[in-house]
């Protein structure tokens, strides 16, 4: 398995790609890691490189402040188009970046190209929930608009990458919605609900409410990348506002530092859990090839869980089994 990561992408890059490709590369020796950017930067993190680690050189960067359109298309020479002509053209089975996501989005669109069928991609996080299986939402931000047709192809690829990737045999599929009774939402939910729920090779367990979300309600989660957005960026913020207020508190006294000391280890556990470095990245799924978003923010830690994403949906075997659910063959 070959993989490219775009070294250049991310707020800590490229020093968060290289000590993730490195570490990667030495927990799985089957995988190849093709760091694709400026080579003249790489190189000093480098030095001490194994054999399945290599380096494609790409002299531009597509930024954060960069509108992905003109973007993808004028800097063709940036470590994120780079990447994805690779996997295009064979020379990479899957690419990994943390850069902008527009960008990526664009880039999959034009460069990897869409899946035959798929009319819109989506981008696909895990959220940790209390049961700890989590469950896959989309689309989170790949699409602010959706048709009601776009969620029920949101459904059936989710339930894709749930059976292949993780497992589950009969996937949980819930709608996001303002209440659990079939009539209740906008315009688009109203009219995606009977869709899901005639919709064959799926199992529709109806709407699903914020939340409940958490809780482990559905296994897949499917809403428009507007309110997807907003639920992820909730969450996301909530949890790091509770943590904080945590610290605060186990501040205040000697004994509230005492029983931070002894709670410690529960606390770093629960951290994890939801922690989104834990979870590496979102693969956008509906293109012909595999792509995985990282958080800006990411980690070493975080780019190495992409790259064990990545892998186990390349032994799963992940595009081509939706490629084949959304033909019917």
């Amino acid at each position: 398995m070959r993989i490219a990561i775009d070294a250049m992408g991310g707020d800590n890059a490229p020093e968060c790609n290289v000590e993730g490709a490195l570490a990667a590369a030495a927990e799985w020796s089957d995988l190849q890691i093709v760091l694709v950017g400026d080579e003249a930067r790489l190189a000093p993190l480098l030095k001490n490189r194994p054999s399945n680690v290599t380096v494609r050189h790409a002299g531009d960067v597509i930024g954060a402040e960069d509108e992905p359109v003109k973007a993808v298309r004028r800097k063709k020479d940036s470590s994120m188009v780079v990447a994805g002509r690779m996997v295009r053209e064979g020379e990479a089975d899957a690419m990994i970046s943390s850069g902008n996501t527009g960008a990526l989005m664009t880039t999959g669109l034009l460069v990897v190209g869409r899946m035959e069928g798929i009319e819109r991609p989506a981008l696909a996080p895990m959220i940790p929930t209390l049961d700890e299986v989590g469950v896959l939402a989309l689309d989170l931000g790949a699409n602010m608009d959706a048709k009601p047709q776009h969620l029920a192809q949101y459904a059936l690829i989710g339930s894709v990458y749930r059976k292949k990737v993780h497992g589950i045999a009969k996937p949980r599929v819930g709608l996001l919605n303002v209440g659990t009774e079939p009539g209740k939402g906008n315009e688009l939910t109203k009219e995606a609900y009977p869709l899901l729920e005639s919709l064959q090779g799926i199992h529709f367990v109806g709407n699903v409410e914020a939340r409940d979300v958490l809780t482990g309600a559905c296994d897949v989660l499917v809403c428009d990348g507007f309110a997807g957005n907003i639920l992820l960026k909730s969450l996301e913020g909530t949890a790091g506002a509770m943590f904080s207020l945590l610290k605060e508190q186990f501040s205040k006294s000697l004994k509230t530092k005492l029983g931070a000391a002894i709670l410690m280890p529960e606390l770093r556990s629960l951290k994890g859990k939801m922690d989104y470095k834990e979870h590496g990245g979102a693969p956008l799924l509906g293109l012909s090839g595999l792509v995985v978003k990282g958080h800006g923010s990411s980690d070493g830690n975080a780019v190495k869980n992409a790259v064990r994403q990545a892998r186990l949906a390349l032994q799963a075997d992940l595009v081509s089994s939706i490629s084949k659910e959304i033909s019917g063959k």
